[in-house]
């Protein structure tokens, strides 16, 4: 990939950031700011597809005639550093960034037709469900059970660690349809209505006090098979190939570059006990230094998955390189900006997070989102497949052990 920036894309970055300065309000911008998870601020994020969908900018990745905007490699990367760099609240990913990508793919011509378009306006709203009680890590090892029953599977089981499926209406899964053969071999991939009859919701307090999983549990709902994404038993596949883009459709190094850039502002206004700032104690300045430096190889990586894609092909393993380097990275800048928030990062202050919050806060403002960042994160090196998923991964299929 050419890394040189050409006049075009210069005046392309000009454009990207008229728009956002018209069109982020500034309470889409404290969304952004306060954000504590790998995932937005939900009202926040609806409001800002919407935004998007108006502009025909909300799916840059997609083909031209399913919403896409024909954008180059470098363009897209622009749009996504300068939305991150400018507090752009974000968007809800299962649907637009995995189910929607695998869909062109895999889908039928009539699911395409019926999914995508209310995908982008919003109208439906996706969840995975993927994990379960006992499979986690071993996601073969599912075991929700889709037993067919004429025009329908009949589905009985739960699903856990389903993010925002309380604000859901659909969600995608991996179900058993076939317990005789290997597990690998058994499964399918299942789009199911979470209005169905028989289907609960129940919310899981995460430890900094906020609601973003849930269990979910079927009891013998029906989904009909037109619902299922390529052939019976073969949602492995289908499967494998979301989780490339889950697991590299997203780039770490501008997340983590924000993240560094807040934590440069917060050390320049806090002062160590020798009466100086952070950002002048040459200890600290040299461990945030090291991490700059690990942000730009991880930069680089993702040029590399880039290029590929634009020759033609799909991250594979270079997506659990890319995931693993970026979480692990982002909880060490989080590690980083905890020290500096000292006797402060004690009260969790959950009402300050909200976009419309505009009062005091315990401490300097800047930080009160650090705590929580903090104890979300460590999910990070989990959810996706976790760290020692994905070096299992690169050793085999990099490696070759």
């Amino acid at each position: 990939m050419d890394l040189i920036i050409s006049q075009e894309n210069i005046d392309f970055r000009d454009e990207v950031r008229a728009f956002l300065d018209e069109s982020l309000t500034a309470e889409l911008r404290r969304a952004g700011e306060r954000k504590t998870s790998y995932f937005p601020h939900v009202e926040a994020s609806f409001k800002w597809q919407k935004i998007l969908h108006d502009k025909g900018w909300l799916v840059p990745e997609w083909p031209l005639e399913h919403g896409g905007t024909n954008w180059t490699d470098e363009q897209r990367s622009i749009f996504l550093e300068e939305c991150s760099l400018n507090n752009a609240p974000g968007l809800l990913p299962m649907g637009l960034g995995m189910l929607g990508p695998m869909l062109l793919k895999y889908g039928t011509e009539e699911q395409k037709s019926e999914i995508l378009p209310r995908m982008l306006s919003g109208e439906d709203v996706w969840c995975q469900g993927y994990s379960e009680p006992g499979s986690g890590s071993d996601l073969a090892s599912v075991q929700m059970r889709a037993v067919s029953d004429g025009d329908s599977y009949i589905l009985n089981g739960s699903k856990i660690w389903t993010s925002f499926a309380m604000d859901s209406n659909k969600i995608f899964c991996l179900v058993r349809t076939n317990p005789e053969v290997k597990p690998q071999a058994g499964i399918s991939f299942l789009l199911v209505d979470l209005d169905s009859p028989g289907v609960t919701v129940e919310p899981i307090v995460s430890m900094d006090g906020e609601v973003e999983q849930c269990q979910v549990f079927f009891d013998d709902v029906r989904s009909p098979k037109s619902n299922l994404v390529g052939a019976e038993n073969q949602g492995w596949e289908v499967a494998k190939y979301l989780l490339e883009f889950e697991r590299g459709g997203s780039s770490f190094s501008v997340y983590v570059e924000k993240m560094l850039a807040s934590t440069k502002a917060i050390a320049a206004e806090t002062t160590t006990f020798s009466g100086t700032s952070y950002s002048e104690d040459p200890v600290f300045s040299s461990r945030l230094a090291e991490l700059e430096i690990d942000n730009m190889a991880l930069t680089f990586l993702e040029h590399r998955i880039k290029a590929t894609a634009a020759a033609g092909g799909n991250p594979g393993a270079l997506s659990s390189m890319q995931k693993l380097v970026g979480t692990e990275l982002s909880q060490q800048v989080d590690e980083l900006a905890l020290e500096l928030r000292g006797n402060y990062v004690a009260p969790l202050q959950n009402h300050v997070l909200e976009p419309s919050y505009e009062g005091e806060t315990v401490g300097p403002a800047s930080g009160v989102h650090i705590m929580n960042h903090y104890l979300n994160n460590r999910a990070s090196t989990i959810f996706g497949g976790t760290s020692e998923v994905q070096r299992n991964i690169m050793s085999k299929l990099v490696l070759g052990l």
